[in-house]
């Protein structure tokens, strides 16, 4: 496999977690680092610390990891479709619609891949439940209902948890059920004295019918990132923390209770757990990307979905401002 020289900008946590995978991954080179704030993880090893996209561009790299935050997005990664420099973009793809429009754009009108870093699309349990529910062990979908809640992270301070954290979900739950948002409404609340927002409650409709809901949060104690799908046969449960999934099947209740008897909803199954490969899912969306670079595979996050799944997000902001002023 040929080496591809990797450029990585932005050196925070998730610049932390990039520079080590990009060490690991064949066929890879981390050749350049670039953050114009210094090294705080001490990443960069023998590498100089770059302080612009321009000194990163001007090191000679086939591919970038942009790690920066939201806010830069869209600076750096314009500076890079100009560039001709296949980009993985850390999502959200920008901090506007507006702004990844333009992104989606420049890399369109420059001819080279851009793609964004949903990551959770490579989590093993959400890859092993796709595909059951691709092969239709739930028969038909009635509801995707997503849990991601936990203590504040340090690592933010530009964006609220609508467009650090529910992303995911939004993104997520349209590639499960391979279906667009219909429609979208929410209910936020900030508690913590931040800019932004800190909690959200949202409820949706999917183009094919599929009913979803999300709670986000940066104000639980405890760290929570569940997946639950609701179909014909049953329930599965992704926990992407562990990426275990379960499924709970809907049992064949045989009863002489009348109450019982007459009741027409579902009743308690079998519960499986399945034994499931677990590799680390940041490794598997470089992977992924770095074959998209090489075109061997195409299995990355386009930028038009990157921003979709940002549109959607300005929607349930938009709609949940509404609710608020009411």
């Amino acid at each position: 496999m040929a080496e591809l020289r990797v450029g990585l900008i932005g050196l925070g946590m998730m610049g932390k977690h990039h520079a080590r995978v990009l060490r690991e991954v064949d066929g890879l080179t981390l050749a350049a680092v670039a953050d114009a704030t210094g090294d705080p993880h001490g990443v960069a090893g023998s590498l100089p610390v770059l302080g612009s996209v321009d000194e990163l561009i001007g090191a000679g790299i086939d591919m970038a990891v942009c790690a920066v935050p939201t806010a830069l997005h869209e600076e750096v990664a314009l500076a890079l479709a100009d560039a001709r420099i296949p980009t993985l973009i850390e999502k959200p793809i920008a901090h506007s619609v507006e702004a990844g429009q333009r992104v989606v754009d420049a890399f369109a009108a420059n001819g080279v891949l851009g793609a964004v870093g949903h990551i959770e699309r490579y989590n093993p349990a959400l890859q092993s439940l796709r595909e059951r529910m691709a092969s239709g062990d739930l028969g038909d979908i009635y509801q995707i209902a997503t849990r991601r809640q936990g203590p504040f992270p340090a690592r933010i301070a530009d964006v609220g948890v609508v467009k650090d954290l529910a992303t995911h979900d939004i993104d997520l739950t349209a590639w499960l059920a391979k279906s667009d948002y219909a429609s979208i409404a929410a209910q936020v609340t900030n508690r913590s004295g931040r800019p932004h927002e800190d909690m959200v409650a949202a409820t949706g409709r999917l183009a094919n019918g599929t009913i979803t809901n999300h709670l986000v949060n940066w104000l639980s104690p405890m760290k929570e990132r569940v997946t639950v799908v609701t179909g014909d046969t049953g329930a599965f449960v992704a926990d992407t923390l562990t990426a275990d999934l379960t499924f709970y099947a809907n049992g064949v209740l045989n009863t002489d209770w009348m109450s019982m008897a007459t009741f027409r909803g579902v009743s308690e199954g079998d519960v499986t757990r399945f034994a499931i490969k677990k590799r680390e899912p940041l490794r598997v969306e470089i992977e992924k990307f770095r074959d998209a670079v090489l075109g061997v595979s195409s299995d990355v996050v386009s930028l038009r979905e990157g921003l979709a799944t940002l549109r959607t997000a300005e929607e349930l902001l938009h709609t949940a401002l509404q609710s608020a002023a009411v």
